[in-house]
């Protein structure tokens, strides 16, 4: 029978090796993937690649440490026996009644009021801290800051080396570092001031003495590799932006964190990044659903409108001739359909949020129509990557604040992680297929106002079919479709013409 032997080289990696070639192949086989849409990138179509990603190296027997129980099931599904270095199961692990009285002990404030950690929360945490190593999954709106502060508690009052989490914006570092600092404003033994430092452009890396560190991974990624060492515990939150070769040279350069931790709201379906993720963090827990918090009245509820616009004959006839991004084009520059865009975000009660991808051509011009058919008194703000950090912290806190505002935001810096407690509408100008960024962006406005209205999302398609043609972007509404199905999440199609 043969043996697969697993060694630690450090807690970024595992070597498993064997005296039989044929079970490391098996191994190494099992552990290869073809990336999604390979079929499409240039290397591949260059030849210059096969279009397959390798999590096990065949010549060492390097792998992430993260799949060390992915080899364990592959080891007995076969009749393989699994031998573990001394160093692998070494770990005291504290027991998750341990963990719970700790979180519990702490005093926790959410503005003036003493909040209690929910049991899928404190489920979560206790989860994290005993395995050492997992990939949280807890839909947005679910309290995963708090999640993560109760982790960061826990391990600096239990270790003494310092604590790196990292998240994709600027926005994030700030907004991560004000909810810590709320939860622990009557807390005597936790200051972020002094227990926290932060790292994105233009702040300092090297010269600090908190002991964690929140930090985007494209300012992490800047850092010499002997900068990583520091670190016993890495969080990455939003995971599932993890799948990036800078992201996964940042938790391969913590040798010596030990917990590695990943939260995010969902995963995009594709076995091959979720298996790198596993890689870099641990195995998948999963916490509560999106559908599941609703019931419980703890996110606000969801009613989505599916708006599909159809365009003329004459513009079909065109459209249907065009390759993917001229449809993007014909899109985003089709004057009736962000009029119809700016009409419905102006004619909306409450607080809007619109969202889009292409900023010049799309974000300004409907920022522009926007704010020219608003009433003079109705504040319009405007959110892309050019604007900073702090400024767009503060259009968010101001947005809490409003009852009638309109934001018109970017994907990139508010679909992703940012929280609006007093959110009632979102509008999808801007057409997209992927689960995780439809997901994300619906997440944006779940959590519940202050009134407990419902949360409306409307979301706009085009109809540029020409005889049995379907265009792009309508496959793509489709997809969403089928997403919201999934979710268990209201839903309604209206075909509007747009003229």
């Amino acid at each position: 029978m043969p043996t697969l032997e697993i060694h630690k080289l450090n807690e970024a990696y595992l070597r498993v090796t064997s005296t039989d070639g044929g079970a490391l192949m098996e191994l190494y086989e099992h552990f290869t993937f073809y990336v999604d849409g390979y079929k499409f990138i240039p290397s591949y179509r260059n030849k210059m690649w096969d279009g397959k990603i390798r999590l096990m190296d065949g010549r060492t027997g390097k792998l992430p440490y993260g799949l060390l129980f992915e080899v364990i099931s592959f080891a007995g599904k076969r009749g393989y026996e699994v031998k573990l270095d001394g160093d692998i199961v070494s770990r005291i692990v504290p027991s998750h009644d341990e963990l719970q009285a700790y979180a519990k002990s702490l005093k926790i404030m959410n503005g003036s009021n003493v909040i209690e950690p929910r049991s899928y929360q404190l489920d979560a945490y206790s989860h994290a801290c005993a395995e050492g190593r997992s990939l949280i999954i807890s839909p947005t709106g679910s309290g995963k800051s708090l999640i993560i502060y109760l982790m960061v508690r826990w391990y600096l009052e239990n270790h003494d080396d310092s604590i790196l989490i990292v998240v994709p914006t600027t926005s994030l570092v700030e907004q991560m570092t004000k909810d810590f600092a709320d939860y622990s404003s009557a807390d005597e033994d936790f200051s972020t001031e002094h227990e926290i430092h932060k790292i994105y452009s233009g702040k300092e890396k090297n010269s600090f003495e908190a002991r964690v560190v929140i930090t985007t991974w494209q300012s992490a990624i800047k850092c010499d590799s002997s900068w990583f060492r520091r670190y016993g515990m890495v969080l990455g939150d939003e995971a599932h932006l993890f799948k990036a070769k800078s992201l996964n040279s940042i938790m391969a350069a913590c040798v010596n964190a030990g917990y590695r931790i990943g939260t995010t709201g969902t995963l995009d379906g594709s076995l091959c990044n979720e298996r790198v993720l596993v890689g870099n963090f641990g195995p998948v827990h999963r916490v509560i659903t999106t559908r599941e918090l609703m019931d419980s009245d703890t996110l606000a509820e969801l009613k989505i409108q599916c708006i599909v616009l159809n365009h003329s004959d004459e513009l079909k006839k065109i459209v249907s001739k065009l390759d993917y991004k001229g449809e993007i084009d014909a899109i985003v520059s089709h004057e009736p359909r962000n009029r119809f865009i700016s009409k419905l975000a102006v004619s909306q009660t409450g607080n809007t949020l619109v969202l889009f991808n292409l900023v010049e051509r799309h974000g300004k011009p409907l920022h522009a129509a926007i704010t020219e058919l608003a009433d003079a008194s109705r504040k319009v703000f405007y959110v892309s990557g050019e604007v900073n950090a702090t400024d767009r912290e503060s259009i968010r806190e101001i947005t809490e604040k409003e009852n009638d505002a309109i934001i018109v935001a970017s994907v990139g810096t508010f679909s992703t992680g940012i929280n609006i407690k007093n959110l009632h509408q979102i509008i999808f100008a801007a057409p997209t297929k992927s689960q995780v960024r439809v997901l994300q962006s619906i997440g944006r406005g779940l959590r519940k106002s202050d009134n407990g209205s419902v949360t409306t999302v409307y979301d706009i398609s085009d109809n540029f079919a020409w005889k049995k043609k379907k265009n792009y972007t309508m496959v793509h509404a489709i997809e969403r479709i089928k997403i919201y199905e999934k979710e268990r999440f209201s839903y309604k199609i209206y075909e509007i013409p747009c003229k």
